[in-house]
């Protein structure tokens, strides 16, 4: 027995007639009915589509966040390696340069004690160690020769003390007249010293030899202190790079999400379509034909020919699914 919608929209079995047949007014209540039920389900239908259509746009755009933050990390990541690389090379040839330095210092300090070696044989035999000796009970060590480097410190010790008040009355004088011989004593060492050439040259070798090994020990501090500076900074950069790759990463994750929420969607949309064009077509088909069916008719086959090709699985653009979505 055929089922009718009751006044509270409840369903109800409708009654026939003695051949079997419904009445006539109850044949039309019941596809009205069913007509009333189907409108409802395509608004339904037609909002999901909606719905999902929306929710694939939303996911769609940040996918498309998503890839262009990535793409700018990765991007960023790439300079930044770049950038690795070449602190690395500026690192290995401050190290290399190192090393030459190193080597050129090393030189320089044996011609030093070379040089010393000849200025002390220009001096002559060393002197004697003081000895220890005995007067009148009582021990005392004999004084080594004088120097000039001894009777430069005599005299700068007694130029302070005499500064500092420390000598007065007749002492002053006997002070000033001891400085006055130990600034002769020095004068006369030095023209000693510079009359023979060999101590001279050998003197001047010394001041040389040093003045080298000063200046390659400045290099090699450069060239370390440079390196050094290559070898934070690449680590700094590394570090960088770790953290940008985590943040594409992380966009990376991001967009594969949102693509695959966007793609669920997109699923649903179409399903949503496929069930909105089959319940136009149940409606169409109660309708029946209509004034200007015939342009009506033309608006139907090009909704046919799209619906043909989405059920292939051929791809839309939007405006062919949203007409698709709003053709009645």
């Amino acid at each position: 027995m055929p089922l009718m919608k009751g006044l509270n929209g409840g369903v109800k079995w409708a009654s026939r007639r003695e051949d079997g047949n419904l009445p006539p007014e109850q044949v039309r209540m019941t596809m009205a009915d069913f007509k009333d039920q189907l409108e409802e389900r395509r608004k339904l239908v037609d909002g999901k589509a909606t719905q999902y259509r929306t929710t694939r746009d939303e996911w769609n755009d940040k996918t498309k966040t998503h890839t262009t933050t990535r793409n700018e990390l990765n991007a960023e990541v790439r300079e930044l390696i770049v950038q690795v690389r070449e602190q690395r090379e500026i690192r290995e040839q401050m190290n290399e340069i190192v090393r030459e330095k190193k080597s050129a210092r090393s030189t320089a300090s044996d011609a030093v004690k070379a040089a010393k070696l000849a200025l002390d044989n220009a001096k002559g035999p060393a002197a004697p160690a003081p000895r220890e000796q005995q007067q009148g009970g009582k021990k005392k060590w004999e004084k080594r020769p004088a120097t000039v480097h001894s009777l430069r410190k005599d005299l700068h010790r007694l130029e302070n003390e005499f500064e500092q008040g420390r000598h007065t009355g007749k002492n002053e004088i006997k002070v000033m007249k001891r400085m006055k011989d130990i600034s002769a004593q020095i004068k006369k060492l030095k023209n000693a010293e510079d009359e023979n050439s060999d101590l001279k040259d050998s003197r001047a070798a010394v001041q040389e030899a040093m003045a080298e090994q000063e200046i390659a020990h400045e290099e090699v501090q450069k060239a370390a202190t440079a390196a050094q500076e290559a070898h934070e900074l690449m680590l700094q950069w590394n570090s960088e790079v770790d953290r940008q790759r985590e943040l594409a990463e992380t966009a990376h994750r991001g967009l594969r999400r949102s693509k695959k929420e966007a793609d669920k969607a997109h699923h649903f949309y179409i399903v949503s379509l496929r069930c909105l064009h089959s319940i136009q077509d149940m409606l169409r088909a109660m309708r029946g034909a209509s004034a200007g069916a015939g342009q009506k008719q033309t608006a139907r086959v090009e909704v046919q020919d799209l619906m043909g090709k989405l059920m292939s699985g051929q791809t839309l653009s939007t405006e062919e699914l949203m007409q698709l979505q709003s053709n009645e």
